[in-house]
């Protein structure tokens, strides 16, 4: 069993070493906010954070996680009932169409900013490339990205847990 943090939570991840992360966070500790979309890391729809790192949960097993690691997903990056400055954006430049990639975009976007505050548009382009949107909502993706950069504010659930 590994300890681990959840959201800011102490949890014991208690499954199959060879599950994906994706089916203990939706299958077992209910947090269906992480989406599965392709099964096989390339869509980016699993996308969640361990130890500050964006990671694609459907190819990560739960024997990946290391003890005393930190998972954060979407439903903690905002900080209590303060939205996370990105799902703000998001919500202000209307990204989601059908939804259902953004938790994801919204997770590797928040890596981004807090390695890169004040990111170009190349390195918004780069550090997305492999998060697909099937509704093509790119530009306000990028958009929203450019909007929160360069505040500081990008990082400050993830900072609030470091």
């Amino acid at each position: 069993m590994t300890k681990v943090t959840l959201n800011g939570r102490s949890v014991e991840l208690d499954g199959d070493g060879d599950m994906p992360v994706l089916w203990y966070l939706r299958d077992i500790a209910g947090l269906t906010g992480t989406k599965f979309g392709c099964g096989a890391g390339l869509c980016g729809a699993c996308t969640i954070h361990v130890d500050g790192e964006a990671l694609r949960s459907c190819q990560t097993r739960l024997d990946d996680i290391q003890d005393g690691s930190s998972i954060t997903t979407i439903e903690g990056l905002a900080d209590g009932e303060t939205l996370h400055a990105l799902q703000q954006a998001w919500a202000e430049h209307n990204v989601p169409q059908c939804g259902y990639c953004q938790a994801g975009q919204i997770m590797q976007a928040a890596v981004l900013l807090t390695e890169n505050p004040n990111p170009s548009d190349a390195d918004i382009d780069e550090a997305m490339w492999g998060n697909i949107c099937r509704c093509g909502t790119y530009q306000r993706i990028k958009a929203a990205i450019r909007s929160v950069a360069g505040t500081g504010s990008a990082s400050t659930a993830d900072a609030a847990r470091a």
